[in-house]
């Protein structure tokens, strides 16, 4: 990638390089309306410091399970007019929800774990059934 230290633009090139990502993803986040970039004289997209950010928060959000619409929230309250303390309280928000979802899920696949043994040991026990009359069927 180039070195972008003296230059804050960035091709759409050197973002999915670094970030590893397709050129595709980042010109959809661009029709989400969640980056704009502006465009040269030859019509390339060019992307600027604020674009680079948001698009690491962007994929952060994606890691970290929010959907595309709780990010773009996420990221318009850095663009109105709120406070860090308005800003922490949304994410926290954001972030109670999410770990209330992921224990959600843990305790589903815990049941369906527990399933999973009572009907593997009914399959093994009738098995063992079968196998017991087929033996004294063949004596």
């Amino acid at each position: 990638m180039a070195d972008n230290s003296n230059n804050d633009q960035y091709a759409i090139s050197e973002l999915a390089e670094e970030f590893d990502i397709s050129t595709r993803s980042i010109r959809f986040y661009e029709e989400k309306e969640l980056i704009s970039p502006g465009r040269t004289k030859g019509n390339h997209r060019v992307y600027t410091k604020r674009d680079r950010q948001r698009l690491k928060m962007i994929l952060r959000g994606k890691r970290f399970g929010y959907s595309l619409e709780e990010i773009a929230e996420i990221i318009g309250l850095y663009d109105v007019d709120t406070n860090e303390i308005d800003r922490l309280k949304k994410s926290l928000e954001y972030g109670k929800k999410r770990l209330s979802d992921i224990r959600e899920r843990i305790n589903d696949l815990k049941l369906l774990e527990e399933d999973f043994i009572t009907l593997g040991e009914k399959i093994s026990a009738r098995l063992k059934e079968l196998e017991r009359q087929s033996s004294g069927e063949a004596t």
